[in-house]
């Protein structure tokens, strides 16, 4: 099973790296596959890479839900 996680931009390294912070750990991601990625997006990510830009109400309302299980 392949599980991808919504996550927070926190800084844009460079138009092919982001970091992003997922319960406080946070980590450098590959942009390659998104393109317009600012600080504050949410993106799913899987394996390192950012899959798709998420809307803010819906990676909250799958991050509230991870936080109460």
């Amino acid at each position: 099973m392949c599980l991808a996680l919504p996550a927070r931009v926190v800084e844009v390294i460079s138009p092919e790296k982001a970091r992003v912070a997922l319960s406080g750990i946070r980590r450098e991601i590959s942009l390659a596959l998104v393109d317009d990625v600012l600080p504050g997006d949410y993106v799913i990510v899987h394996a390192g890479y950012a899959l798709s830009k998420l809307d803010p109400a819906e990676a909250e309302k799958t991050l509230a839900i991870f936080r109460w299980s």
